[in-house]
């Protein structure tokens, strides 16, 4: 059985303030999806990275393996118009048994912890899948500019990346998307969607996904640390 990962770079990153798609803004002079790229190469139970992404980005993530010896990355993949897309053009080109274990992660979530991804690739392999989660801690509303009701916190959880599924399972859910012209926000919705149970494993707060400007400072923050 391998263990492939996943990264969809494809995105232009324009809520993040920056003329450059996030994933490559450079933080302490090294570009952000190198941190990401990293905690796959040197977690021992990830055997293959295939990356997602424009392809006049395919010569910088060239440079970028040699630089930092990635030696699990394989050469990039072209990402498409939307997150499933890119994720779906990857998947397709893996030469994978239905049973392999498949991991698809943000390229701008850059301080996954070796300990949650660990986890989250062991409990996958026992339980045929795993999505990785935060609990909610605070008060949530429903509501516009009032609010309407409370949520119990007890059943809500905030989904983050990575998200672990077989090849098989993964790829079937994708295709039944697609004769349904169905878009999901993440892969844990289309796997749910043919009646599969969807299994959580626990999360990081410091595993955000680096969306706007604010969120790339904190991320210098962090990381200058």
């Amino acid at each position: 059985m391998k263990t492939y990962a996943i990264i969809p770079a494809g995105g232009k990153g324009v809520r993040s303030g920056f003329d450059a798609p996030k994933q490559y803004i450079k933080i302490n002079k090294k570009e952000l999806i190198v941190y990401t790229l990293e905690v796959f190469q040197k977690n021992n139970l990830v055997d293959e990275v295939i990356v997602s992404a424009e392809p006049s980005y395919f010569p910088l993530l060239e440079r970028l393996k040699k630089k930092y010896k990635l030696t699990k990355l394989r050469l990039p993949v072209e990402g498409g118009k939307e997150r499933q897309d890119s994720v779906f053009n990857a998947l397709r080109s893996l030469k994978a048994d239905k049973n392999d274990i498949v991991i698809v992660h943000d390229a701008a979530r850059p301080l996954l912890s070796p300990k949650v991804l660990t986890e989250a690739i062991v409990y996958a392999k026992k339980k045929g899948n795993a999505v990785v989660c935060v609990k909610a801690k605070d008060t949530l509303v429903k509501g516009g500019r009032k609010v309407e009701s409370y949520l119990n916190r007890d059943e809500v959880f905030f989904v983050q990346t990575p998200q672990i599924f077989k090849f098989g399972e993964l790829m079937q859910s994708m295709e039944k998307a697609y004769r349904e012209n169905f878009y999901g926000t993440d892969e844990s919705m289309l796997v749910q969607r043919t009646g599969r149970p969807v299994y959580i494993t626990e999360g990081s707060i410091i595993n955000f996904k680096a969306t706007t400007k604010a969120d790339i400072e904190l991320l210098k923050t962090l990381l200058g640390k």
